[in-house]
């Protein structure tokens, strides 16, 4: 059995839902049983009291003053404080000196890789200055012997340039190995340094991993990333239609969607010469800093600026429609009395747009239901070219 309690629950929503449907079929009888509004030059027009008139929210049109823009923006490192360390020769990681989180300087040892390819290059210096000295030793007896007549002048200079050549290809190979930390014998120990001060924000490297000299990519990272989270970037795309009012120089706020309750201060640094044909945005980087490190890399956001290059009147996004591939909104003449007017819109913010042509300040127009008020101009407009076509008479039989 239903408990009492239940029972009366139960009573009380048929009740409830009883009444709403009774209302509800009352207020459709109504307006079915009032007069229909009539087309008039484009116009329509509803008789006084029609019970749809209540459907219909009328606001009057504010004029564009300053406003906040938002636009979306992301966080990531500032690539000119960041270092991605790879591998430059091919071989197996034989010690790890930093983890993830430690300060290091210019100069920092981060890991030794056992490289048999850098073995080679260090054979070659150490085979360069071999040759300089045995060039050299010739250059010496060479002169020697031109001096007491042995030897032609030719095989000097001969000797001379030997020496020379020899000396460019040591000059060489130093450079090389000095460039990857270079070594005196030929150990095959590669060894990776840093060569900027930041922390290690990222390590991707194992003992005993096979390393390749491959270029950093999402499928294959850096095997160090070093960077100063102190201070970051942030990727901002921004609408063609805001490049007369964000630049360079000019300071935005930011918000992290993690972190809604904090904001940052961030100054715009660069914008691209170019716009995404597909999103139709234009790139822009500004400098943001971050001296507690709570914004992190590829954390999302958005950034806030003001706007005032813009003339019109701001109005609710719902208030506009669309008509084929043209905007349009019902402007109130006159007391329940509507006429479509064809707009000029530009995006504000997902609730706003800016109407630039077609409404002036302080114009009354509906803001709810326009797609309802659209379809019942489409109902007038068919009636009346029905009611404006001739009538054929039916044939008469012969």
């Amino acid at each position: 059995m239903i408990p009492m309690h239940n029972r009366f629950v139960f009573a009380a929503f048929v009740l409830f839902l009883s009444i709403f449907l009774h209302s509800c079929k009352d207020a459709e009888k109504a307006i079915a049983q009032a007069p229909q509004p009539i087309l008039e030059n484009n116009r329509l027009r509803y008789p006084a009291g029609h019970p749809q008139l209540l459907s219909f929210a009328i606001i009057q049109a504010q004029p564009m003053g300053i406003s906040h823009v938002v636009a979306p923006a992301r966080v990531v490192w500032n690539e000119d404080r960041t270092q991605r360390v790879m591998a430059p020769f091919a071989g197996r990681v034989a010690r790890i000196v930093v983890d993830m989180g430690q300060e290091v300087k210019p100069g920092t040892l981060l890991a030794e890789i056992a490289s048999p390819e850098f073995g080679v290059a260090q054979a070659e210096t150490t085979r360069a200055q071999a040759d300089v000295n045995v060039a050299q030793k010739n250059l010496e007896r060479q002169k020697d012997l031109f001096e007491l007549g042995i030897v032609a002048k030719k095989e000097l200079e001969q000797a001379q340039a030997d020496a020379i050549r020899a000396k460019a290809e040591l000059d060489r190979a130093n450079a090389k190995t000095a460039l990857y930390g270079g070594a005196k014998s030929v150990d095959q120990q590669l060894a990776l340094r840093s060569e900027m001060r930041g922390l290690v924000v990222e390590r991707n490297i194992n003992p005993g991993q096979e390393v390749k000299p491959e270029s950093a990519s999402p499928t294959n990272p850096a095997l160090f990333l070093i960077s100063d989270p102190y201070e970051m970037w942030l990727q901002i795309d921004a609408r063609e239609e805001f490049l007369n009012d964000i630049k360079q120089g000019q300071w935005v706020q930011f918000k992290a969607n993690g972190l809604s309750d904090q904001v940052f201060k961030a100054k715009v640094v660069a914008s691209s010469d170019f716009i995404d044909p597909v999103s139709r945005v234009i790139k822009m980087r500004a400098l943001v800093s971050n001296p507690q490190r709570l914004l992190k890399a590829e954390m999302l956001g958005s950034i806030q600026f003001d706007r005032s290059s813009i003339s019109g009147v701001v109005v609710p996004a719902k208030a506009v429609f669309l008509k084929g591939v043209q905007h349009w909104v019902f402007v109130e003449t006159a007391p329940s009395v509507f006429e479509p007017r064809e707009v000029a819109v530009m995006p504000l913010s997902p609730q706003q747009v800016v109407i630039t042509k077609g409404l002036q300040p302080g114009q009354p127009f509906v803001s709810d239901n326009v797609l309802l008020l659209a379809r019942e101009f489409k109902i007038a407009q068919d009636n009346l070219e029905m009611s404006a076509s001739p009538v054929l008479a039916p044939a008469q039989k012969p």
